[in-house]
């Protein structure tokens, strides 16, 4: 039976949330906080209770998504300092050449952002965007949708960044799965909205570089594109062992009991980017002519953005712990499934509602997550089905960045856009983003179900 007095403080928390942002201008992090309370106070829980599992609700969120953001922030920013963002790229549009360069932009931004912030890893690549450009004539939407394509889809996911592992983190999905599911509904929507789609768009809009494509250049030396690669795909293929390792895909192989809790310790997330981050502060670092100061200094100013990240993350894990203890979690999934909803349908439609409604990708991200993991609570769900939540979470909070999205004004920007061209180019690119990879996750669903 329907509590409609649970239903209405649950969608009175979240009107309250999207009217704090959207017109208050409060902070994500405050905002998710005060919409918490006021669902369990609609709901009658008791004032104890409230502060009890705010502090529950933080602290078991926290625990995990500190680590890992903070650790993947500092890795990035090795990278990035370094010019290995640079190298990579060089090496892999060397290696592909001029005729299949928009194919290599899509696979640089892939690349780029499993370390490094989309904003960033953007404003690094796009002079290379420029140089292409101005030596082929082209609109600078044949190559720079595609970057723009890779980057966006690695940054919703696939770990380590923050969306992805918040969300597995929210939901109690394993990373490695994440990673698997993500890498397998990301590659279909990379092409789909990145070379194919920009080679359309291209043809219709012509737009020139709007800056000089040389920049100064480092007064080191770029690192090797090997060591660059292997730096990157070192902490992924670490936790990717160990979860395959423990999956039921080599239950009944004879593998010795040392080596699983080897890699059990060496591909958790922690270790993993701990490790990264030591071969990267030698090989990024020393090696190349950074003092311990430097560095020091370096990993602490990466530090910064992620702290925000980690305060909205932290007020996510309290929105579902607030919706759990209610009972509101066991009530939706009773109303989704009288409508015939399942969960990933649950999951994408309402992460696309508060990233239309709002624009922020992670505050999306992470507000469906607390929402969808509520109802699952006692649902049975393996872990190949949290993953593939994860993925539909991240594609309906990818979908139909506008103008109340930071990133939507950035493109436009270096571009050189108008509006009406950045809605339909950049927009058509993030939307397609989200359906091909929602679709994609449909699919394995049926594999796996």
């Amino acid at each position: 039976m329907i509590d409609y007095s649970l239903l209405f403080a649950v969608f009175a928390g979240i009107a309250l949330l999207l009217f704090l942002i959207l017109y208050f201008k409060i902070q994500a992090f405050l905002a998710l906080l005060m919409a918490s309370i006021a669902v369990a106070l609609l709901a009658g829980m008791p004032a104890a209770d409230i502060i009890t599992n705010i502090q529950a609700g933080m602290g078991g969120t926290l625990g995990f998504i500190a680590i890992v953001v903070g650790l993947g922030a500092m890795f990035g920013a090795l990278l990035e300092s370094s010019g290995g963002v640079q190298a990579l790229a060089a090496y892999i549009l060397d290696k592909t050449g001029e005729k299949q360069a928009s194919w290599a932009m899509v696979v640089t931004g892939f690349l780029v952002a499993i370390p490094v912030f989309f904003d960033v890893g953007f404003v690094i690549l796009v002079p290379i965007v420029y140089a292409l450009q101005k030596k082929t004539g082209k609109s600078v939407l044949f190559y720079g949708i595609p970057l723009l394509s890779g980057l966006a889809i690695t940054h919703a996911f696939i770990p380590p960044t923050p969306g992805p592992v918040a969300v597995a983190d929210i939901l109690g999905a394993d990373l490695g799965w994440v990673i698997a599911i993500g890498v397998i509904a990301g590659i279909p929507a990379a092409v789909v909205s990145g070379p194919l789609f920009g080679r359309y768009i291209a043809s219709r809009i012509h737009v020139e570089a709007v800056t000089e494509a040389e920049q100064a250049a480092k007064p080191i030396e770029l690192p090797s594109p090997g060591l660059v690669g292997g730096l990157i795909g070192l902490p992924l293929v670490l936790i990717l062992l160990n979860t395959l390792l423990n999956s039921p895909l080599f239950s009944d192989a004879p593998l010795p009991d040392y080596l699983l809790r080897g890699l059990a310790m060496l591909g958790h997330p922690f270790i993993a980017l701990i490790i990264a981050n030591l071969f990267a502060w030698y090989y990024l670092g020393l090696r190349k002519g950074f003092s311990k100061s430097q560095l020091l200094e370096l990993s602490s100013k990466s530090l910064g953005p992620a702290g925000l990240i980690i305060l909205i993350t932290g007020a996510g894990g309290v929105f579902k712990q607030i919706l759990t203890e209610i009972g509101a979690g066991k009530m939706l999934a009773e109303v989704m499934a009288s409508y015939g909803f399942s969960a990933l349908v649950v999951a994408f439609l309402t992460a696309a509602a508060i990233r239309v409604l709002q624009g922020s990708s992670t505050v999306a991200m992470i507000t469906a997550a607390g929402i969808t993991a509520a109802f699952l609570e006692g649902g049975g769900y393996s872990e190949v089905q949290r993953a593939l939540l994860v993925i539909a979470i991240a594609s309906g909070a990818s979908i139909l960045s506008h103008v109340n999205d930071s990133g939507f004004w950035l493109v436009s920007k270096y571009f050189g856009l108008t509006e009406q061209q950045t809605l339909r180019s950049w927009t058509v690119v993030t939307t397609l983003i989200a359906l091909v990879g929602f679709i994609t996750v449909l699919l394995l669903n049926l594999v796996v179900a």
